[in-house]
């Protein structure tokens, strides 16, 4: 039986519990600031600048589970992207990118009418970005802001990136800041969630 913690992580939060910056510069914030459970460890990351889903947990099997590449756990996105993509942008997504590091596996994508987000803080500013459209982008691999260098390479900058799912887990019912913890029965190698879920928290 292992315990695995859901968090969202706001904007501009590091996804770790400590700041490894220099002495003197200005302390950013942690997931300290949010979450006070002992022993527990990110299962893969989100940069400083996105936002969603971090999954944490004590289990070090588990954690290589969730985020060792070779195992192929599905991480969808709902990215709000600078213009409106056309159907040769949004083809060239699903087909796959070449990227620097080598062509990316094929991504499902679908236009979206909405967020279904709360807002950022700060929020985009439309007077920069006047015109912008929201994808659902899910992916089957991690590389470095691989989301944002896709959208890029097809001519639509991501300007906002909050990942909503991961595997099975996902980010439904958490406002940024809050997190909730499920109890997983099942063999470390075959993580499923349990239906018994323990409280939203802030």
């Amino acid at each position: 039986m292992s315990s695995i913690y859901l968090l969202h992580k706001p904007y501009r939060m590091l996804s770790q519990f400590t700041d490894r910056r220099d002495a003197g510069g200005k302390p950013r914030a942690t997931l300290a600031d949010v979450l006070d459970v002992p022993g527990i460890y990110a299962a893969g990351r989100l940069d400083y600048d996105s936002e969603g889903l971090l999954l944490l947990t004590d289990d070090g099997a588990l954690i290589q589970r969730i985020s060792d590449p070779r195992h192929k756990q599905p991480k969808t996105y709902r990215v709000q992207v600078e213009g409106t993509p056309d159907e040769a942008a949004l083809a060239a997504l699903r087909h796959g990118i070449e990227l620097k590091d080598g062509p990316t596996r094929p991504a499902k994508v679908r236009r979206l009418a909405a967020s279904g987000l709360p807002e950022r803080t700060p929020p985009v500013d439309p007077k920069r970005h006047p015109a912008t459209t929201w994808l659902e982008l899910t992916i089957s691999e991690g590389r470095n802001r691989q989301v944002r260098r896709m959208t890029a390479h097809v001519g639509h900058p991501t300007l906002r990136l909050v990942r909503v799912a991961i595997g099975p887990w996902r980010l439904d019912g958490l406002a940024p800041g809050e997190w909730r913890k499920e109890t997983l029965h099942a063999p470390r190698n075959t993580p499923r969630r349990s239906p018994r879920r323990q409280g939203g928290h802030r």
